[in-house]
């Protein structure tokens, strides 16, 4: 991925993020070109080496035509995950989020917006849907250039409303 400065890009479960320089700087003796890029979700500035980007799993937005497709995966039932485990699930989808790949996120999204669906979710599970939900509401508002209500309301119409909670 070739970069520079103002680009935005997607840092794994951080969000989308602008390029604001790359620097040449000594690093442990040896020159080395880093990355400096700014969250704009809460202006956390993070310094990649520039050889680490893909490793890291720094990526571009996703297009206009990948926002329908998003959307379509989505609405599509989901596989869902074998560990029957809370723990193990947790896991998983804190890995999938953590690739950065916004099939992940979706998933994660997906299968927690559906179980939701069907059983009240715990503390742990409404934090990662909350956190896989911010992510991709975020990208897809900057993408599209729409309000992120507007998406979220949209996003929330592909599932079942939450499970109520006992009483």
């Amino acid at each position: 991925m070739r970069l520079k400065v103002g680009d935005l890009v997607v840092y794994p479960a951080h969000g989308v993020g602008q390029v604001e320089s790359i620097e040449n700087q000594p690093v442990n003796g040896v020159d080395s070109s880093l990355v400096m890029l700014r969250i704009l979700d809460n202006s956390m500035r993070i310094t990649i080496p520039a050889r680490n980007v893909a490793e890291i799993g720094l990526r571009p937005l996703i297009t206009l035509t990948e926002v329908n497709t998003i959307f379509e995966r989505l609405k599509s039932p989901p596989a869902m995950m074998v560990a029957s485990n809370w723990n193990r699930r947790h896991r998983q989808y804190l890995d999938k989020l953590k690739t950065g790949a916004i099939v992940d996120v979706c998933d994660v999204i997906r299968e927690l917006m559906t179980m939701r669906g069907n059983k009240e979710l715990s503390f742990g599970e409404r934090k990662l849907l909350d956190t896989a939900r911010s992510l991709l509401i975020k990208e897809i508002s900057m993408v599209t250039q729409r309000e992120e209500a507007r998406v979220g309301q949209e996003l929330d119409s592909f599932f079942p409303p939450p499970k109520a909670a006992a009483q």
